[in-house]
This record gives C-alpha cells, sequence and structure tokens, in this order.
C-alpha cells in the first residue's frame, strides 16, 4: 500500500469498495485483501478488557458473540441492520468507518461508546477517537498507507446502557435518513444520569458527536423532562440538507424523535445493568 500510495486501497468487506469501483468513483491500481490478517481479524470482549473489534471482522460474528451481546448490546444493533444476512457476512465495522459517509450505521454508536481507532502505518502506530476520524463525506484522517487495524471500547460503565436506531422509509432503502445513539450511565439510585453521550447520522458532512446535547443530560434525573431537553438540543446540532431521501425540516425531526426513543431505551438497559 505505501508503494502505491493513493492509488492503493484496502478491501476488508468489499461492500462498499467494490460499488464504488464498478461505479467509477475513483481508480486504483492495487487493491489489497486484509481479511487474512490476524490483528485484523481479532474479536475480544470481556467486562474489564472492554471489546477490540478488528477491522477485518464481519458484523455477523459480531451478533453471534454471546458476551458482546450481554456488554454491548449497541454494538449488535448496528451490526445487525447493515444490510441483509448476505451483507452481514462481509461487512465490517472498520470498514464502515473507513468508507466515512455520513450515514454510516456503525459509526454514532462508535462515538456513543468512546471507541477509539488503532492506525497504523509508515510512521508508526497512533489511536484517534472515532468521533475524530471522518473528517467529511467519504474522507478521513488516514495518510497514504496507514490502515486502520481495531476500534478499541472500553469495558461498560456500571448501570450504563446504550442504544442505536435509524430512520428508513422503506426496507428496500437500506440507507438512514437519520441515525441516533445514545449511551448513558446512571448513579447508584438509577434515577439520576452520571453522563451521557448522543451521536447523529446523516445529517451533517460527517457524523456528528451531539456534544452539548451529552453534557446537558449530565447530573440530571433521567426522566421525560431531560430527554425532551436533550433532544431540542441535539436538533440544533444537526447540519442537514435537502436530497433525494428527505428533506432539512424532516431530518431535524427526525433527530428530535429518535433522540428521545433511544434516550429511553438506553436508560431502561442502564437499570437493567
Amino acid at each position: 500500500m505505501a508503494e502505491k500510495g493513493p492509488a492503493a486501497r484496502a478491501l476488508a468487506g468489499g461492500t462498499d469498495v467494490l460499488v464504488q469501483l464498478r461505479a467509477g468513483r475513483f481508480q486504483i491500481d492495487r487493491l489489497v485483501d486484509i481479511k487474512k490478517v490476524p490483528e485484523l481479524n481479532e474479536l475480544s470482549c470481556s467486562p474489564r478488557g472492554g471489546l477490540t473489534l478488528g477491522a477485518g471482522v464481519p458484523c455477523y460474528r459480531i451478533y453471534e458473540d454471546q458476551t458482546i451481546n450481554k456488554l454491548y448490546p449497541c454494538v449488535v444493533d448496528s451490526a445487525f441492520i447493515v444490510g441483509g444476512i448476505q451483507i452481514q457476512g462481509r461487512a465490517t465495522f472498520g470498514g464502515n468507518l473507513c468508507n466515512s459517509s455520513p450515514s454510516g450505521d456503525t459509526i454514532p454508536t462508535m462515538i456513543v461508546l468512546g471507541a477509539t481507532c488503532l492506525i497504523t502505518g509508515p510512521s508508526g502506530k497512533r489511536t484517534v477517537p472515532v468521533e475524530d476520524f471522518c473528517t467529511g463525506p467519504g474522507r478521513n484522517v488516514l495518510g497514504p498507507g496507514e490502515l486502520l487495524v481495531a476500534i478499541k471500547f472500553p469495558s461498560p460503565p456500571a448501570r450504563s446502557g446504550a442504544h442505536y436506531l435509524r430512520f428508513i422509509p422503506r426496507n428496500e432503502m437500506d440507507i438512514a435518513i437519520v441515525g441516533v445513539g445514545a449511551s448513558v450511565a446512571l448513579d447508584r439510585s438509577k434515577r439520576n444520569i452520571e453522563s451521557a453521550r448522543i451521536a447523529l447520522a446523516a445529517v451533517a458532512p460527517t457524523p456528528v458527536f451531539a456534544r452539548a446535547a451529552s453534557e446537558l443530560l449530565s447530573g440530571k434525573e433521567a426522566n421525560e423532562a431531560a430527554i425532551e431537553a436533550a433532544a431540542e438540543a441535539a436538533k440544533a446540532a444537526a447540519r442537514p440538507i435537502d436530497d433525494m431521501r428527505g428533506t432539512r425540516q424532516q431530518r431535524i425531526h427526525l433527530v428530535g424523535v429518535l433522540t428521545k426513543r433511544a434516550l429511553r431505551k438506553a436508560i431502561e438497559r442502564a437499570k437493567e445493568a
């Protein structure tokens, strides 16, 4: 990859890059299959060690893992809605992140769970928070010859829960009009929110970490008033456009609706934790 520079691309699942190549979106000299690189296929999960998700791990391995289902149900939320069963046999969280689409269904989940990217390349290794990885539609922080090796998720905090959901007009259209992820950690009484993170998809040039909406919930009672306030703040963080899938006004409205639903489910999971 370093030899070819920008004329080389990595192939993890291929569910994005092969379609784009056929459409003539870009021209390359080398496509490098990373599916058999051991470090990119690591999948490990434990309560204390967190979750390490190699960039080449397909979605089906995630939702078939019972430990991940127990500790990281929000990750399963995303893995289970990436295309159909055939796509899930190939598609990866790492590829979805590197494709850097504003509507990527796995990216808000990674953001709200505080995940970081392990990157390696000619200059060595570095880590980048997922919320800083995408820089524009189809663009990200990877330099020439660099690879995303894995995504690291910290151990879930005590009494925490998270949820991701999206809105699509029909099952045949698999690209989100809006997607929202939310995570919360409750205090010992399970009545108040200690911390929260909210992330949005398909409402800006990149996935959005709604920082102000997230911070608004800190120290608040986990009730409908707090959820409503956070939803309004999340709407203010959205910068959508009109396109063939939806209007700007519709998307802003959906951000509010989905933020409330995601937070309610996240709080419910936190209370059950």
